[in-house]
């Protein structure tokens, strides 16, 4: 599998989509920083980026990757490899690369603006760290669909719609939920749907990080109660943990019994 993660890693270092994503993002935070030199206002400005554009470029990039190196795939198959180790292999290649992008892209400019002399470091930490989660999480279900349908064109369709439907769908679903259902007690299932959206998730953790949880209303006040707590904070890393753990097992167990 190491061999496979390391072909896969360079091959995508070299590609100049991961040239225009580190780029883009390069030029994303010396532009923020710019217009405004107050590194905790731009750490607000790049959630509301990250949060929804990274999962976005994993998913699609994901998705376009395991297609694109079908005939690769059925060479390596044909060799003496786990079938397991080449997929998994390949996706630890995508996210890893797709990471380290974002990781270099933001973490330059904000390192060159005095990043260690401020008090965002954890912020932006934080951040980054959210963003590398989303990474993982959308890369692997990204190749969960792809491994998932033969056809191309359909693989890509159910790639966009989950991610229409995470980012936005689901937000629509779950604020006329608590429209209809207000004359009920709401705080466990306000709980439990942001948990299981990672997009949600992630976003209600750095909200409440950057103190900013007031925005949010009386659903602040619920996600702050239990969200802003120690215990809180740590079980939705777990959370998200588990969003990323159980597509890879998934994938894991789909490329062992898949005949290609």
């Amino acid at each position: 599998m190491g061999k496979v993660l390391k072909y896969s890693f360079y091959d995508l270092i070299r590609s100049r989509w991961s040239y225009i994503y580190l780029l883009f993002y390069l030029a994303l935070g010396f532009v923020l920083l710019f217009l405004n030199s107050d590194l905790s206002k731009a750490v607000i400005t790049l959630m509301n980026i990250i949060i929804v554009l990274v999962p976005l470029i994993a998913t699609i990039f994901g998705t376009m990757y395991f297609y694109n190196s079908k005939e690769f795939t059925e060479l390596l198959l044909a060799q003496p490899i786990k079938r397991s180790d080449i997929f998994l292999g390949q996706y630890f290649g995508v996210a890893g690369s797709l990471s380290l992008s974002l990781v270099l892209g933001l973490g330059i400019p904000f390192m060159a603006y005095g990043l260690l002399r401020s008090g965002a470091v954890f912020n932006f930490s934080l951040l980054l760290g959210i963003g590398v989660f989303l990474t993982l999480i959308f890369t692997a279900l990204a190749f969960n669909i792809a491994i998932s349908n033969e056809n191309k064109i359909k693989g890509f369709g159910y790639a966009v719609l989950l991610w229409l439907f995470m980012a936005v769908i689901y937000d629509g679903i779950f604020l006329l939920s608590l429209i209809l259902f207000e004359e009920y007690p709401l705080d466990t299932f306000s709980i439990i749907a942001t948990a299981l959206n990672p997009i949600d998730l992630s976003r209600t953790l750095i909200l409440l990080k950057l103190d900013i949880s007031a925005l949010m209303g009386y659903t602040g006040a619920i996600f702050k109660k239990f969200f802003g707590t120690h215990w809180g904070f740590w079980i939705s890393i777990f959370v998200l943990i588990l969003w990323a753990g159980l597509p890879i097992l998934r994938l894991r167990y789909k490329s062992i019994r898949k005949d290609f």
